[in-house]
């Protein structure tokens, strides 16, 4: 049946159907003469094509008549929802005189609304319907394809799209939400080159000029359709209406009559000769069959445009909003945290002390920041936490481990909440070994259920009164912290992501250096076109098992992790068999080089281990060259203070001194210095030095020096 699908020409805006097929379609006619079991199974399908496949309610359809719908249309009562619908279907309801309408109801509205209501709190009034809409940081945003989370423009074709087409204005905003469907979008590479002035634009006939300028020669709209049909051929815009739906629909008697009035209307209004006229005609119908509707279109793209304006300017709240609505999907979550790290904006972790059940926007010393919502965590339920967070509003907040179990309100805890909570460092605050919380959490919960008793009988303490003695604490019993990757571990498995640091990103230049890819590109990237590729990956082995081959030969099958993802694969290198076993035992950060085998593109790849070495041991054979502006005597003498004398080391700074000249002097200021990416990023941070950038050089000995 596969097969004989794939034969069947299944273009979006011209379905084929079966008889059509057999008439057109050379391969299946074959398919069909010569089999009977195919003969048998088209002959059926034929009776059954174009009968209804199942009952569906329209997702925004709404119908409105004069009187009570029961006595206009058939009604039926579907069981998955509450309110009637007509059994008629979209067509035949409107010839029943009922008028239909699209109620839309979007989450970018309720985001949007959100992230204003937070604004708010800043106390920055925002009216998102007065937004110019010629903002530059607007259009940069979009030109660099940096559209993650906004409506319309966020999946990666229409990422890519933008990076292509570059909009420079409101209208090509509403072009690009227009063309990017299967269909006009084969039109994008045009629309960018013509845009570009790669490509002259030219028009199907000068008359047309003036509605097509806008989108650079190429029809897009419903509305430039009917424009063109009242322009050339002196149409009415209602009977250019019916032109539009003629072309639509495809029904060939009724677009016979429209040719010769099309025709006929551009010999008497424009001069245009029956040729010339006719192949007008074919060139506007080509592109009514997918005209997208331009007022559509431009709602769209003006919710777009607000929701880029707000990640431009106000990312925090564009951020924390965002996250409110999508708080249950932790792969979506995932998603906005790491374009949040990517565009420098900070994402602090749960905490109960200061998250909300909802995402915020918390003021930090550095500026503003999104504090991760309470409710985000699974498993905990936003009831609940929304009752710690009152209580701690309304008391005050939580002193330490000891208060917060003896105030948290009834039913707000319990096991399987406390185990998400600690596991996601929402109680770091109080006691930062999580597996000493883990081992004490029947204790912390008994402590509350008793302080709820005693709350409840309304009776004091044993030894009673304000006067008695109150320990501080509550006493844990010990227990060994958990290791960095199973604390990372417990945290994506409770957030769908990490927020402690990965042992590699002590490695992020080095790396970057080596070409290394991470595990979560290399999977959703594949191997084009099937068979075998070689990457370079830097990973943390976790842990490894030896086993022996069926020809008797050693081999290693290990457990790697970066800080997308983690994974396994075997290693057939007998000379790194031993070194994995001691690897795994220390943590040890790998440089991969890695054979992916994949039998088609649709499936993910298979990695195997050919080459492996210590990061810190290729750290020790490169050279950093550390390159940076100082804006002020105070931060150079910041930056010697990080810097120190120097020494063994062979990695170079160099600083641009900002003096106000036009030639701005740049000063050496050493190649003997270790430096790494945690001292580049305490660097970035110092008021008075910026533009910090660290380099990776391949050999020491190849150094090149900035004068």
């Amino acid at each position: 049946v596969d097969r004989l699908c794939k034969m069947v020409p299944n273009h979006p805006t011209d379905p084929w159907t079966l008889p059509r097929a057999l008439n057109g379609a050379a391969d299946f006619k074959a398919e069909y003469d010569n089999d009977n079991e195919v003969k048998r199974l088209v002959d059926l399908a034929m009776q059954l094509e174009g009968f209804p496949r199942n009952s569906s309610t329209h997702a925004a359809g709404v119908v409105i008549g004069d009187r009570p719908l029961a006595k206009l249309v058939p009604l039926y009562r579907d069981p998955r929802s509450d309110m009637p619908v007509t059994q008629y279907d979209m067509k035949n309801v409107e010839s029943s005189g009922l008028v239909k309408f699209d109620f839309l109801g979007l989450k970018t509205l309720s985001v949007l609304k959100k992230a204003v209501d937070l604004l708010k709190r800043r106390e920055i009034d925002i009216d998102l319907s007065q937004l110019p809409l010629d903002d530059p940081k607007v259009y940069e945003l979009m030109k660099a394809g940096n559209t993650v989370g906004v409506f319309q423009l966020e999946s990666e074709g229409m990422r890519r799209t933008l990076t292509a087409v570059k909009p420079t204005n409101f209208g090509d905003i509403i072009a690009l939400v227009s063309l990017y469907r299967p269909g006009p979008m084969d039109n994008i590479p045009l629309f960018g080159k013509r845009k570009a002035g790669e490509v002259e634009i030219e028009y199907p006939h000068a008359k047309l000029e003036g509605i097509l300028a806008e989108t650079y020669g190429i029809f897009v709209y419903q509305e430039q359709v009917m424009q063109a049909a009242q322009i050339l051929a002196g149409y009415s815009l209602g009977d250019a209406d019916l032109l539009r739906r003629a072309m639509g629909k495809k029904v060939q008697a009724e677009m016979d009559i429209q040719r010769e009035r099309f025709v006929a209307g551009c010999k008497e209004v424009s001069g245009i000769e029956k040729a010339e006229a006719n192949a007008l005609f074919d060139l506007i119908d080509k592109f009514a069959g997918y005209g997208f509707n331009k007022s559509h279109a431009a709602a769209y793209a003006l919710l777009a445009y607000q929701t880029a304006w707000l990640k431009a300017h106000y990312p925090e709240e564009f951020y924390a909003a965002s996250m409110c609505f999508d708080m249950h999907q932790s792969e979506k979550l995932a998603i906005f945290v790491d374009d949040a790290r990517r565009g420098g904006i900070t994402v602090l972790p749960p905490a109960l002390n200061y998250s909300e059940a909802e995402y915020t926007v918390e003021q930090t010393d550095d500026g503003y920041a999104v504090r991760y919502a309470l409710a985000g965590i699974r498993n905990v339920g936003e009831r609940a936490m929304e009752a710690i967070v009152e209580e701690r509003e309304t008391a005050g907040r939580f002193e330490s481990l000891k208060d917060l179990f003896e105030r948290l309100p009834k039913g707000s805890m319990n096991s399987r909440q406390l185990e998400a909570l600690i596991s996601a460092g929402a109680l770091d605050e109080f006691e930062p070994n999580r597996a000493k919380l883990m081992a004490n959490a029947d204790m912390l919960l008994a402590v509350a259920d008793a302080a709820e008793r005693e709350r409840s009988s309304g009776q004091a303490a044993l030894f009673g009164g304000e006067d008695a003695a109150v320990e501080d604490d509550l006493r844990l019993k010990d227990a060994e912290d958990w290791s960095l990757s199973e604390a990372r571990a417990r945290e994506k498995e409770n957030m769908g992501f990490s927020f402690k640091q990965h042992a590699t990103a002590a490695y992020r230049e080095i790396a970057s250096a080596q070409g290394a890819r991470s595990h979560a590109s290399l999977m959703s990237g594949g191997v084009p076109g099937g068979g075998r590729m070689g990457a370079v990956m830097a990973v943390q082995v976790e842990g490894a098992s030896k086993g022996t081959t069926k020809r008797g030969k050693p081999f290693i099958r290990a457990e790697f992790s970066d800080a997308s993802g983690q994974f396994s694969a075997a290693c057939f290198e007998e000379g790194l068999v031993e070194k994995f076993l001691e690897w795994a035992k220390n943590g040890t950060c790998v440089k991969l080089d890695v054979e992916l085998d994949s039998p088609s593109p649709d499936e993910p790849p298979r990695i195997t281990v050919r080459g492996a070495v210590p990061l810190d041991a290729v750290r020790g054979s490169m050279a950093m060259l550390l390159t940076l502006e100082v804006e002020s005597v105070e931060a150079m003498a910041q930056l010697a203070l990080a810097l120190g004398e120097g020494g063994e080391g062979g990695d170079e700074a160099v600083a641009t001194l900002l003096t106000g000249d036009a030639n701005a002097p740049v000063m050496r200021l050493g190649r003997t210095f270790s430096i790494d990416g945690e001292l580049a990023e305490r660097l970035a941070s110092v008021p008075g030095l910026a533009k910090v950038q660290l380099t990776a050089r391949r050999g020491k000995a190849n150094l090149r020096l900035v004068a």
